[in-house]
């Protein structure tokens, strides 16, 4: 018996808003959570009752790595990772994140300031790899194309665990998550990780761009406006992603249309087993919109891991992400599936 159910590679940071939905240089009280995208997608499973794990590294000492310990600890994700010297003040440190939740007309604004960032050394030697899938064993590795891209050595970490993810009969998840930024000037590098962790995954995440930037993927003939054209542009991209990766059988992507800052139509559509199934567009309010796309995955990896049938996976994975964007934290903790349920049935009533 695996000991884990979902596990994921990551480097660990905080995130810091101000309070009141208030713009960054204006406000002056922040909220502080510990956060990634990885560790964000587990949170579904790890609320639900599953066992999960990042893999990630911590600087040594540091008052930021024991917070982000602590909060691990409190939403019952184990981890694992070296402890690096931070090399005096000038050294390694923990991502900081500065974002406001933007309110009615102004957008959100994001500004990701990682210079020196710790999670950025990650190595497969860092890890007693062939221990944690080979005894400890996982059913799901999820890796995301943040991490992979993030440094030479976070994209040969990602391959490793996707070859002993793929040698122990440990299923992979990918969502590609391309980002310029993270790409510029390595393109050739990284389209080949891509494409060889790609060709190893069962489930391949992502949208119309990040299969063409990412993978190479000849992209879909103009298509109709609005979120009905993004459904077809979808369907005709992803059966030449099926075609190129024949290992994956299941493909999935969000539908976002901004009608303000607190109100989207949100909408999920996944490709299994050679069957659509699509979740339409409806009007969600949102508090903070960070995290939306992370609740869907996650989510839909927990339908996954329940061997809930393939239809309710997109349902799933649509009400986490609808559910994530009501909360000031970027990630979703459900109480109970009954919760879940109930955000996709529209049902707000108390329960007493």
């Amino acid at each position: 018996m695996k000991k884990y159910d979902l596990i994921t590679a990551t480097s660990m940071g905080v995130r810091i808003t101000p309070e009141n939905q208030q713009p960054v240089g204006i406000g002056n009280r922040y909220i502080m959570q510990a956060t990634s995208a990885e560790s964000n997608v587990l949170n579904i499973s790890a609320s639900l009752g599953l066992n999960t794990k990042v893999l990630t590294a911590f600087v040594a000492g540091s008052p930021i790595a024991a917070f982000i310990k602590g909060e691990l600890r409190r939403r019952n994700i184990d981890y694992e990772g070296p402890e690096v010297e931070q090399g005096g003040p000038w050294g390694y440190r923990h991502q900081f994140n500065i974002a406001d939740t933007g309110f009615g007309m102004r957008g959100p604004r994001v500004h990701n300031d990682r210079a020196g960032e710790v999670g950025r050394t990650l190595k497969a030697k860092d890890f007693q790899l062939k221990r944690i899938f080979a005894k400890d064993g996982a059913r799901m590795m999820h890796i995301s194309g943040l991490f992979a891209a993030l440094s030479p050595e976070t994209g040969k970490l990602c391959l490793k665990l996707s070859e002993l993810a793929k040698a122990n009969g440990t299923k992979i998840s990918f969502d590609l998550n391309y980002r310029a930024s993270f790409w510029k000037g390595r393109e050739n590098e990284l389209r080949d990780i891509f494409s060889q962790i790609a060709s190893r995954s069962d489930i391949l995440i992502g949208n119309e761009e990040d299969f063409q930037l990412a993978l190479g993927i000849e992209g879909p003939e103009a298509g109709g406006k609005g979120l009905a054209g993004k459904i077809e542009s979808f369907k005709e991209m992803i059966y030449r992603v099926k075609e190129a990766y024949p290992n994956a059988s299941y493909f999935a992507t969000t539908l976002r249309e901004v009608v303000n800052v607190n109100s989207h139509m949100w909408g999920a559509i996944l490709y299994a087993d050679g069957e659509w199934y699509i979740e339409e567009p409806r009007e969600i309010p949102v508090l903070d919109r960070i995290g939306g796309g992370d609740g869907f995955v996650g989510g839909m990896l927990y339908a996954c891991l329940k061997d809930m049938p393939a239809s309710d996976w997109v349902k799933f994975g649509w009400a986490t992400g609808a559910m994530a964007v009501t909360m000031l934290e970027d990630y979703a903790t459900p109480a109970d599936e009954e919760q879940v349920w109930s955000v996709w049935k529209g049902n707000a009533r108390v329960k007493r």
